[in-house]
């Protein structure tokens, strides 16, 4: 499903990455734990696209069979769009739309007609407990119904791929043993592989494998 091979990364003269190799199978549940400034997050944004390893020609990220470092910026983006759904924690969800609409607009930027994209973020939103939260705006939600949110917009394109960062971070223990138990119901139903950056022990020892980061290297 992904596969990374010398993945290096400089932000000036500090080396975040070094000589990463990985290669994660489909379905799999992957934690990655470590020290802050280990460069979990920065790994992660590099296997989701949204930032590049340094140009190396021993260097190569494979999703899905292919070798995203060879698709132009466009091609790249709609790749993203479709294979690859983002948790954050923050949530990142836009405030002046309601929860349905938040969850829809990977769908819209996908070019889903507007009646299709309604009626999967509905049954999303019926999977996760909420379908009766979704004409409320972010601001009317708690913090748990905000992350479940933001995990049915990760799923609205029904991405292969699950990219969380710290997705449990600002949840209270109850809401965060919620989303934990969430994430494996997810694999049970639509089989994603999910690869999450934390520092919840208990959701990183829950992983099918949990990587250590040190000094930006995989250990």
């Amino acid at each position: 499903m992904i596969t990374a091979k010398n993945i290096h990364k400089y932000y000036d003269d500090l080396h975040v990455l070094n000589n990463v190799n990985l290669a994660i199978e489909k379905s799999e549940i992957i934690s990655i734990v470590g020290a802050s400034g280990a460069g979990k997050t920065t790994l992660l944004q590099i296997l989701g696209t949204l930032d590049f390893a340094a140009k190396n020609k021993n260097s190569s990220l494979k999703i899905n069979d292919i070798e995203v470092y060879h698709l132009n910026k466009n091609e790249l983006a709609a790749f993203r769009n479709k294979h690859i759904g983002f948790i954050f924690q923050f949530h990142q969800l836009l405030p002046e739309f309601t929860a349905l609409e938040n969850i829809c607009i990977p769908a819209y930027i996908n070019k889903t007609e507007k009646s299709v994209a309604e009626k999967r973020a509905v049954e999303l939103l019926s999977f996760l407990g909420l379908e009766h939260r979704k004409n409320h705006k972010p601001s009317e939600l708690s913090g748990g119904e905000q992350q479940r949110v933001a995990v049915a917009r990760a799923l609205i394109n029904n991405p292969e791929i699950i990219l969380a960062d710290e997705p449990s971070g600002n949840l209270d223990s109850e809401s965060a043993e919620n989303l934990h138990q969430l994430f494996f119901k997810l694999r049970e139903e639509f089989g994603q592989t999910f690869v999450i950056v934390t520092h919840n022990k208990d959701l990183a020892n829950m992983a099918d494998r949990k990587l250590t980061m040190v000094d930006g290297s995989i250990v």
